[in-house]
């Protein structure tokens, strides 16, 4: 069966493909009124309405005009496909036509504004809403926003949840997992870059402070929530999952989940907001309740999310970042260390998607927070992850474990890899008078991520004499406390105060062993192989050993020497004497053995690399 071509791949296929389709059919008489432009038909006065209107379609012309035949074509087969709901026709076109043609001819500008292609696609509201969603997310992505387009952004938004939320029946509407994973995190990624920047107060213009005054519901933390919350409802996504974990059948899982949550719109658009929910609550710092919201997601390679890395890669590093905030560092190294580990297995399939950087950068952090954890928490991981932690961090890793000299390169993991927190409370636009103290004042309170930072910095500084009275005490078996204070140097009631800090630090809440129910699960476990008790002055040391894993010490190093193989089997041999040098060389061995007594058996020539004669040897395997 003949394949579609694709229609926006190059303009010197424009011609031959345009002779199918007319293009004015499709406009119209947009751009060309007849008789206004003619001095008999213009009536003697016009009202300023009538010339501005003129003056809109005359600069809407001249911006039709300017874009590309192949833009054109693209624009109407992308609304063609949404009108057809052929969902792998709008995955090409979202995932690759999109992207091409951005990198081709709106690499550094906007693309055109939904009005102006508007005729294009029959003035469809619907997908000029979603094309908005595309536009607005290029200009956030490749361009700099102003406040008109983080207002319009909003607006545009809240079009286009209101009509999927408010709509009497399910509307004739299908659109890739992709993409829905995309409006959802778009629409949370522009409330927090808005939330960052509605907070730097002086840096605004008049102009925008009285915007910002009198649009205080935009992009407010209430209607974020409510959005995500109402999809929830409306799929009845959490009421699909009980369904399904009791074993009802389709039947009674489509009676549950009713008309809309039957669809797979609502489905996916209930499930992602569910990711989303984990996300918000984490830049608000509220980490309890962003693991709460998970009860019902599995957190496995099975799951829903895996079918968007995107969405995949940021479930885990939101998840585990929300473990390591409460201190369950076992729970947060898990997290990484399973999620790194897939992504390596799945590098080679990664590469080839469009959010490449994106992913990297966030798998990037990933690794920070691992190196952070394994740091406060030591435990026996993956070596594979924490050589490459090491590659990427070495430095910062080192100096971690140096004590009160290392705080600082605790910070600089940490603002690197955290996420950009936000407040719930912007400043006070609506009222002068509460501003005035942040106009006189760059910083009158505290940045949400530096509040974040004392916090864990200050769980940071009471271990630091972990590591020193650990190996202290790996050198007895039983050792009077008086002696231990005097090997330290400090008082004796202080070291008692430090192995108890140590007794805490080594106890953590851990879900190891139970990964069904609730991510907020789990019991107290022992992170550390060396306990001790205190009988009146004595200290008895009890360590537990735990043997080594031959089989991926051995895996890993029949890894290695595969690898030093190939490359040996793969560099060519050293270049052989040039023709001059072999003649002599053959004159001087053909005298050597006319020279060589009767009987004697002529010395091996030795080869360039210093073997003997060449042998040749196969390498099987």
């Amino acid at each position: 069966m003949a394949t579609r071509p694709q229609l926006w791949t190059t303009e010197a296929e424009i011609d031959e493909d345009l002779a199918d389709v007319d293009i004015s059919v499709a406009l119209g008489n947009y751009g060309q009124p007849q008789g206004v432009y003619d001095v008999a038909g213009i009536p003697p006065m016009l009202d300023d309405a009538t010339i501005l209107a003129m003056q809109q379609q005359i600069a809407a012309q001249n911006a039709f005009s300017q874009i590309p035949e192949v833009v054109k074509r693209f624009i109407l087969h992308f609304h063609q496909a949404v009108r057809e709901q052929n969902v792998p026709e709008i995955t090409v076109a979202y995932e690759t036509g999109w992207n091409k043609l951005t990198e081709k001819f709106y690499a550094k500008q906007e693309w055109p504004e939904a009005e102006v292609i508007a005729p294009l696609v029959g003035d469809d509201p619907i997908f000029l809403i979603l094309y908005r969603e595309l536009y607005y997310r290029h200009v956030y992505s490749r361009l700099q926003p102003d406040i008109d387009d983080r207002f319009h952004s909003y607006e545009n938004s809240c079009e286009l949840f209101n009509y999927l939320l408010n709509s009497e029946t399910p509307p004739a509407l299908s659109l890739p997992d992709q993409w829905l994973w995309d409006i959802i995190d778009e629409f949370i990624y522009q409330f927090q870059s808005f939330s960052v920047w509605r907070s730097r107060v002086r840096q605004k213009s008049e102009e925008e402070v009285q915007m910002l005054a009198e649009g205080s519901q935009v992009w407010s933390c209430y209607s974020v929530l409510n959005v995500l919350y109402s999809f929830i409802q409306k799929s009845k996504i959490n009421e699909y999952f009980a369904a399904v974990q009791r074993g009802a059948s389709q039947e009674e899982i489509a009676e549950v989940v009713g008309e809309y949550g039957s669809k797979p719109l609502y489905k996916m658009l209930g499930y992602f907001s569910i990711i989303g929910l984990l996300r918000v609550h984490t830049l608000l710092g509220d980490y309890t309740l962003a693991l709460k919201v998970m009860d019902n997601i599995e957190l496995s390679q099975k799951a829903f999310f895996t079918r968007v890395t995107a969405c995949h890669v940021a479930t885990y590093y939101y998840v585990g970042f929300c473990y390591m905030a409460l201190r369950r560092y076992p729970d947060a190294t898990r997290t990484f260390v399973s999620n790194l580990n897939f992504f390596l297995r799945m590098r080679s399939y990664h590469t080839r998607s469009y959010q490449y950087d994106q992913i990297n950068k966030m798998v990037d952090r990933m690794y920070a927070l691992f190196a952070i954890c394994n740091a406060v928490s030591p435990s026996r991981m993956d070596d594979n992850i924490l050589n490459i932690v090491k590659e990427r961090y070495g430095e910062q890793v080192a100096k971690m474990a140096q004590g009160e000299s290392g705080i600082p390169a605790f910070e600089e993991l940490f603002l690197y890899a955290c996420p950009k927190f936000i407040s719930a409370n912007p400043p006070p636009y609506h009222d002068i008078s509460q501003l005035a103290p942040y106009l006189a004042n760059p910083s009158p309170i505290i940045e949400p991520a530096q509040h974040h930072l004392s916090l864990f910095l200050s769980d940071v500084r009471n271990q630091l004499a972990v590591p020193t009275l650990r190996s202290f005490l790996k050198l007895y078996s039983s050792l009077d406390a008086k002696k231990l204070a005097g090997f330290l140097d400090k008082d004796e009631e202080d070291i008692v105060q430090e192995m108890m800090v140590m007794k805490q630090a080594s106890r953590s809440v851990s879900r190891v062993g139970s990964d069904k129910g609730s991510l907020l699960d789990g019991e107290t476990i022992s992170t550390s192989d060396l306990d001790f008790v205190i009988n009146e002055n004595m200290v008895h040391i009890a360590e537990s050993t735990v043997g080594r894993r031959y089989a991926g010490w051995f895996i890993r190093n029949t890894e290695h020497a595969q690898r030093v193989l190939d490359t040996l089997c793969a560099t060519p041999l050293p270049a052989g004497p040039g023709p001059n040098v072999a003649t002599a060389g053959a004159a001087a061995s053909g005298n050597a053995s006319t020279a060589a007594a009767p009987g004697t058996k002529p010395a091996a020539t030795k080869n360039a690399w210093g073997g003997g004669a060449a042998k040749r040897v196969e390498i099987v395997g």
